[in-house]
């Protein structure tokens, strides 16, 4: 079986973003299968070898065509998430993005299969995109090996220095999108006088659409808290230091109202970083019993989920020795392995 996995999310914005890890992290982890069966190589669009058996797009754009209509061999698409369509009044895609949409929808009615991130992610797809749910396969994502607890005294302090981190803080790492809700965590944060580390290109950027209602978090962001001192936005992380910065951070939150997964929370809970995170979407699937759940509509609600997971030493002490064996639940070695077995099933599929 020779598979082409499409590594176009590399080339492109998605390079620092959750699509481009993705798809490096499976290529590499697909290269580390050692079956004389089996085979996967990369390509970009377009350039199919004729003796690929299927071919795997690790993406798909709702309103974007990045699923090509006319196909000669199987297909497996990775769906990640229907943010858009659960919030559409937080990501309106115009007529043009209706329209392409729709032309989307009808291309994936004659993929092979489609993999997700998340139980709650297939139920949306079954019913945003009208795809059958027996053909969805629920795929974990996971933490690279990098994430792990931090002794090493002078590593610790470097990277501390380096960003000029607090002693204490709350961490966040991600986008600063409408289902991100990190605007509820900044005022959460600022209800107990802690300071909130933003880790992300998009927190720091500068130039950007203000008038696009997708990037109006970001607006607000910046106007109500860009001059904040207790909020520090340091933009754009290597892994080398996230995972110090992991280990740093007092506890880590992820508020958000809908994720397709939520990767960050395993990342953190791999470094024994005690984790609050939403009980809305994927992440209760995805944090199992390690994490305090809160309602992310509800800033009194974060308030306290962070206020116990900092101050009750017995709760941090269960918060990290669960979080550092629900974490070693997902490894890339486990994802490479169950996609070859969706691989398997299409492939033997007449």
């Amino acid at each position: 079986m020779k598979v082409a996995l499409d590594i176009s999310p590399l080339k492109s914005g998605h390079q620092f973003r959750g699509i481009g890890a993705y798809t490096k992290n499976l290529f590499e982890s697909l290269q580390a299968i050692k079956r004389a069966d089996f085979e996967v190589v990369s390509v970009e669009s377009g350039e199919i070898p004729k003796d690929c058996d299927l071919v795997h797009y690790p993406y798909f754009d709702l309103f974007f065509k990045t699923l090509p209509l006319i196909r000669k061999r199987k297909t497996v698409v990775t769906i990640h998430d229907t943010t858009p369509l659960v919030f559409p009044e937080h990501y309106p895609p115009g007529i043009k993005g209706r329209l392409k949409f729709e032309a989307q929808k009808m291309t994936l009615k004659t993929v092979s299969r489609v993999i997700t991130d998340s139980q709650n992610s297939k139920k949306d797809i079954a019913h945003y995109l009208g795809y059958p749910q027996k053909k969805i396969e629920v795929v974990y994502l996971a933490a690279s090996k990098i994430f792990q607890p931090i002794k090493e005294k002078n590593k610790l302090e470097r990277v501390s220095k380096k960003y000029q981190l607090p002693l204490k803080f709350v961490l966040y790492v991600g986008d600063v999108n409408y289902n991100k809700n990190v605007l509820g965590l900044v005022k959460a944060c600022k209800a107990m006088k802690l300071p909130l580390v933003i880790v992300g290109k998009q927190a720091v950027q500068k130039k950007f659409d203000q008038t696009n209602i997708e990037n109006q978090s970001l607006v607000q962001l910046i106007k109500q808290y860009g001059q904040d001192k207790e909020v520090i936005r340091v933009g754009y992380v290597p892994d080398e230091d996230l995972v110090v910065l992991y280990n740093l951070a007092t506890v880590y939150c992820q508020p958000s109202f809908y994720e397709g997964f939520g990767l960050p929370v395993i990342q953190a809970m791999a470094c024994g970083t005690p984790v609050v995170t939403s009980k809305e979407a994927s992440l209760p699937e995805i944090s199992g019993q390690a994490a305090v759940l809160i309602d992310p509509y509800d800033i009194n609600d974060i308030t306290n989920g962070l206020s116990v997971a900092i101050e009750d030493e017995d709760l941090r002490e269960q918060l990290i020795k669960r979080g550092l064996n629900q974490a070693k639940k997902f490894s890339w070695e486990k994802v490479a392995n169950e996609t070859y077995k969706v691989y398997q099933k299409v492939v033997k599929r007449k």
